[in-house]
């Protein structure tokens, strides 16, 4: 995919990156593009699924870490879904609760990240297992060299197909030796990729969900695995790949199971009725992920309660540019003592 460049006026400072084209993200539309700001200065378990791997333990101990200093990324789109670059840290306003914060830390950097790839490999996705791995291949040409990766395939069950690695290749290659069949235990897998992410090297996080359908087989509930992804700092993106018919009642609701699950952690789901569409997605979020705000704060009020605080990430939109939309964090749990 080539990217071409060309200035629109604005006004001073403004410049339009025409990176993509466009595509249905659940009802708006996307794109690829870029504005650029220049700075002023579930299932009952069966006996098979009780054979799943041990890291599938529902009785761990939940992920709660010091949170003396929350760090928060931040996504900007307009109202064309493109994504909002040159931001200066004068342009945010960081609330926890109704109380606003100042912010301690910025950067807008492209920092290397832990990358997880969970990938739908139940017998639905027969007829678009291609497609689906060219994503993943797209997804990871969007990577610099520092980033690594790992993968879990599932279907009845989680598998780790591979480990963590810089080699995208090697992502890859496992990849090709997967054949789709059995049902779709999509929330198990979360689990072991939340899981998996405790080993990360990287301060930034970030899991890929490709499936095509609602879960059917878990042993995790869609309660437990919703509180995991509150409590841990990884934002989790989706592509659910949809017919415009729904067979069953799991594949109706997958679609907002998984947007319900990114939107918390500041990541998105896209959806999508035609698996041709999926490589040209998945590099939509290897960009999106290379053009992030991070914004850090201290609370003012220092609390160990162990409770959810609430995080609100406000634009102060400079002029000339249209609304603007905030992907960030919606909160954490503080620390219980």
């Amino acid at each position: 995919m080539q990217a071409s460049l060309r200035p629109l006026a604005l006004c001073p400072g403004l410049l339009l990156l025409y990176l993509c084209t466009t595509f249905p993200i659940c009802l708006a539309q996307i794109g690829t593009n870029e504005v650029h700001v220049m700075p002023n200065t579930l299932a009952t378990p069966d006996k098979a699924a009780n054979q799943i791997d041990p890291a599938l333990n529902t009785h761990s101990t939940p992920i709660k870490k010091d949170v003396d200093l929350v760090l928060v990324p931040v996504t900007i789109t307009d109202q064309m879904d493109r994504l909002i670059t040159g931001l200066d840290k004068n342009n945010f306003q960081l609330f926890e609760g109704k109380q606003q914060q100042e912010i301690k830390h910025f950067s807008s950097e492209d920092a290397p990240i832990s990358l997880g790839i969970i990938f739908d490999m139940s017998g639905s996705m027969a007829q678009k297992i291609e497609r689906a791995r060219e994503a993943v291949v797209e997804f990871c040409r969007s990577a610099n060299p520092q980033d690594e990766f790992f993968m879990i395939t599932f279907s009845d069950q989680p598998q780790l197909t591979a480990d963590f690695t810089n080699n995208v290749d090697e992502v890859q290659n496992r990849l090709l030796m997967t054949v789709p069949k059995g049902r779709t235990a999509l929330l198990d897998a979360l689990y072991l990729g939340m899981h998996k992410m405790r080993e990360a090297k990287h301060h930034k996080k970030a899991l890929l969900i490709i499936s095509d359908g609602g879960d059917n087989h878990s042993r995790y509930t869609e309660g437990e695995i919703k509180s995991l992804v509150k409590e841990a700092d990884v934002m989790i993106y989706g592509i659910g790949i949809y017919d415009h018919y729904f067979p069953t009642q799991e594949e109706r609701l997958g679609p907002e199971l998984l947007s319900e699950i990114s939107d918390v952690t500041g990541g998105r789901t896209f959806t999508i009725d035609n698996p041709n569409d999926l490589p040209d997605v998945a590099t939509k979020i290897g960009t999106e992920l290379r053009n992030q705000y991070v914004l850090g704060y201290r609370p003012e009020k220092q609390v160990r309660d162990g409770k959810w605080h609430k995080i609100k990430v406000k634009i102060r939109i400079p002029k000339g540019l249209p609304p603007l939309q905030v992907y960030a964090r919606t909160g954490y749990y503080a620390p219980a003592q």
